[in-house]
């Protein structure tokens, strides 16, 4: 299959994206107290991991990822809250519902990602 820059660039953006929230996910089931919380960030790090797996194989590329969010993001948890955080959080899994639309027609392994992360920011949530 032939993909376009434009649709490349996306989907190795998604792909780093979706590499980075699983250190994200991990170090805030470190961080947060609550068993409930861990558990749904644990749950959050895997399939993140499987949706990386996902681009990696339309990328055909290799990435690392960075741990930026990871170091940030329980900070964010100490300084914010949960409250305000979490919210922070399910913006960013709907937004890449978003994100992820421009390729859905021409790939559509990503539809299930897309969905994913829509229930994400509903996982999310729901710990309020």
């Amino acid at each position: 299959m032939n993909i376009s820059n434009e649709e490349m660039k996306v989907l190795l953006k998604s792909q780093q994206g979706e590499l980075d929230a699983v250190l994200m996910y991990k170090a805030l089931s470190n961080k947060v107290k609550n068993p409930a919380d861990k558990d749904v960030f644990r749950k959050l790090a895997a399939e993140e991991g499987h949706h990386a797996a996902v681009f990696k194989k339309l990328t055909g590329q290799v990435l690392k990822p960075r741990n930026t969010m990871a170091m940030i993001v329980p900070l964010l948890y100490t300084l914010l809250g949960r409250k305000r955080l979490y919210r922070i959080i399910a913006k960013g899994e709907y937004a890449a519902v978003e994100k992820y639309q421009p390729v859905v027609d021409r790939f559509p392994e990503v539809e299930s990602v897309k969905n994913d992360e829509r229930r994400h920011g509903d996982m999310v949530m729901s710990l309020l």
